[in-house]
């Protein structure tokens, strides 16, 4: 069984995808998608297997069969209900990574059929609701339901905030971030996004400061490339 910390994503590289749909969304009332959790009901056109929660479409009697097919034979093939979750939601993530987000979209489907409480699902939607539609209130949403919901993953709050700049919204992304650094304070992208904020919201000496922090974290090659960029805008020493 793969642990929480393999199964995270790879870096939520949104900065460098450029979003590959925008719709307007066909309903918003609220509806139960787990035991206790509700969410806002937004439908896109498109496929419903590639929308969070299938576009919250009316499934006939045979689909509804075989989604029970499809647990059933998860479960079996993995060994149990939440190893079966781990392998579609990585599926997910590995999509994402690839810019991906019809296929992300589906593994996220089949990880809500698995276990429709996990955090990862909503984490996974909220990334998949900016890239395909655009959505900024809705992938905020599904965020912040993703951070009430079990097994969080490190990188989420850092992804919220990533998405949040990239939504134009640098406050709010400043308050998600300043606090995603100190939940999870040994992630370079953390502190990477974290100095956009600062810069976006006017302090550039917070944003060297930032810089310097995810300098010192073991960043990826790609967030070395936007240390380079946010060390040159913030005019940094």
């Amino acid at each position: 069984m793969l642990s929480r910390s393999a199964r995270a994503p790879c870096r939520f590289a949104l900065l460098a995808l450029a979003l590959l749909f925008v719709a307007s969304p066909a309903c918003a009332d609220s509806v139960e998608v787990a035991p206790g959790v509700q969410v806002t009901r937004k439908s896109y056109s498109g496929p419903t297997n590639q929308q969070p929660f299938f576009g919250f479409a009316a499934k006939t009697p045979e689909q509804r069969a075989a989604d029970e097919t499809f647990v059933s034979d998860m479960v079996a093939a993995t060994g149990s209900r939440q190893k079966a979750f781990d392998a579609a939601s990585l599926r997910g993530w590995r999509a994402i990574s690839k810019g991906n987000a019809p296929e992300a979209a589906l593994r996220f489907n089949q990880a809500y059929l698995l276990a429709p409480e996990q955090s990862a699902v909503y984490h996974g939607f909220a990334i998949v609701t900016m890239m395909r539609f655009g959505d900024i209130d809705y992938a905020d949403e599904l965020f912040k339901r993703a951070r009430l919901q079990p097994h969080p993953l490190k990188p989420l709050a850092s992804d919220h905030g990533r998405a949040l700049l990239i939504g134009k919204r640098p406050q709010q992304a400043r308050a998600v971030l300043e606090q995603a650094v100190v939940d999870a304070p040994d992630l370079a992208d953390a502190w990477s996004n974290l100095g956009f904020a600062r810069l976006q919201t006017g302090d550039a000496a917070g944003a060297c400061v930032a810089a310097n922090e995810a300098a010192t974290r073991k960043p990826s090659s790609t967030v070395s490339s936007d240390l380079a960029q946010l060390r040159s805008s913030a005019k940094c020493k």
